[in-house]
């Protein structure tokens, strides 16, 4: 029993969860950005691009015995990972940096107090 037992407490802990989720989420946004590349940006943007080297589709570009069509997607569709990523990360610092309370002032410590007692004795 205790090796379930430790198993379960392990399974459990906050940190497995929430990996957990953030590959279910991913797995998601990465088919969501498939599909933006495929379905929005593909047709939109480089259909010019397409005509103009003879080709229907992106999977057949071919340059030689190289095919680069499906290369070529999988660095639109990092790109644009990468840039919604820098954009939610920065989103999320400027609101983290705006949370923050700016400390309180430090006043003189109890030290300064007694020098400055003495220095305005002294003056007298």
């Amino acid at each position: 029993m205790g090796f379930l037992k430790e198993f379960k407490e392990f399974v459990m802990k906050g940190n497995i969860v929430d990996l957990a989720v953030a590959v279910v989420i991913g797995g998601a946004f990465g088919n969501i950005i498939s599909s933006l590349v495929e379905d929005v940006i593909t047709p939109l943007l480089l259909t010019p691009a397409l005509k103009a080297a003879h080709v229907e589709n992106l999977d057949k570009l071919i340059w030689g015995a190289v095919k680069y069509g499906n290369f070529l997607a999988a660095v639109i569709k990092f790109t644009i990972i990468a840039l919604v990523l820098f954009s939610v990360i920065k989103a999320m610092n400027s609101i983290i940096k705006k949370k923050e309370i700016p400390p309180a002032p430090v006043g003189p410590s109890s030290t300064d107090i007694l020098l400055t007692e003495i220095r305005d004795l002294l003056k007298k």
